[in-house]
């Protein structure tokens, strides 16, 4: 009899087991939420570690909401002054002590890692002091863009340090660098432009699924994902780009049918007329109302412009909703703008 109890009990457990397996796969649902810059690094901050640790930290306490919810979870984020950084780190070594420069993708590869450990360690901080039990992953994460994209013929994407007219014709010689004048109130000169190209697969995204939908919190396709291509003997190769962070989130969701897209920004609305007398929040779009707003120019190409793309680009490919909102104000629902197919009753 005791044996029989004790088989009992175990197999009890291993039902339970099964059904908490189920409840995270079969009925949470699934957020992308795609960190912006500040989240990490503010405007007038030098960028230290531990001003990075701070914002990290207050970013993380804002999603703890979802979390408690049951939500699934996937965050992506920037890496612009951090890959920046590693870039001029590069070519300090370099001038300083004959160390090799590494190419484009490494440097977004590396700040994956070290951005990833940094949300992970400190997502796993908050979630310990707010109860909620989730393991938790950083994936450096490959998309695929097409070698043969137009964005490679006019690459615009300023990247690393501002160099003079006679550093930048060196290097333009030595390696084959394009170069953009570049004009600004502390500094100005020459500085490297690379292409940007959309992004078309996330090469691990099965890998993601599984765990996000598991119950994982997982950290993947920072910076936009490592840009590679695939050549004509299907090995993949490494592109000299970067890929817009929002837009490589969008194809992860969609590609995954993840339920809702969060991008978390510093302004809490969707604005048209933005910075007008005439200015309005848009707190609810549908599709068709902000493609319409798109093709008028009222979203900025270098700020808002991407976002709204990223969003109607998930939706379009089965998403539930697209949501752009503050980080910090993202568990108050009067704040946000939201964009679905159509329009709620």
């Amino acid at each position: 009899m005791e044996k029989y109890l004790k088989l009992k009990k175990n197999f009890s457990f291993a039902i339970w087991n099964i059904c908490k397996i189920k409840q995270f796969i079969f009925m949470n649902k699934l957020a992308v939420i795609a960190l912006g810059g500040n989240a990490l690094l503010r405007g007038d901050q030098l960028g230290t570690i531990d001003e990075q640790e701070s914002n990290v930290e207050e970013t993380m306490q804002n999603l703890m909401f979802l979390l408690k919810e049951g939500y699934n979870m996937i965050i992506t984020h920037g890496n612009g002054p951090q890959v920046g950084n590693i870039l001029m780190r590069n070519d300090a070594g370099e001038t300083m002590y004959g160390i090799a420069q590494m190419p484009l993708d490494i440097c977004v590869a590396d700040s994956q890692g070290g951005i990833g450990y940094m949300i992970e360690r400190i997502l796993r901080n908050v979630m310990r002091k707010n109860g909620v039990h989730r393991p938790v992953v950083t994936i450096v994460t490959p998309v695929l863009v097409d070698i043969n994209d137009e964005a490679f013929q006019t690459p615009t994407k300023r990247v690393g340090k501002i160099y003079t007219f006679e550093q930048a014709e060196k290097l333009k010689a030595e390696k084959g660098w394009i170069f953009k004048e570049e004009i600004k109130d502390t500094a100005s000169g020459w500085r490297r432009v690379v292409p940007s190209p959309k992004p078309l697969q996330i090469l691990n995204a099965d890998v993601i699924e599984y765990l996000a939908k598991s119950g994982t919190v997982v950290i993947a396709v920072g910076g936009g994902g490592v840009p590679v291509y695939i050549d004509e003997e299907q090995n993949v190769r490494p592109a000299e780009a970067v890929i817009d962070k929002d837009l490589s989130s969008a194809v992860l969701g969609a590609t995954i049918k993840a339920d809702e897209f969060y991008i978390l920004t510093d302004v809490p609305y969707i604005y048209i007329n933005y910075k007008k007398e005439n200015q309005e929040i848009k707190e609810f779009l549908n599709y068709a109302d902000t493609v319409n707003y798109l093709d008028q120019g009222m979203f900025g190409e270098g700020s808002m412009a991407p976002k709204i793309k990223a969003c109607l680009s998930f939706i379009k490919n089965g998403g539930q909703k697209s949501v752009i909102t503050e980080a910090k104000k993202l568990e108050d629902k009067s704040y946000g703008s939201k964009i679905t197919m159509e329009y709620e009753n």
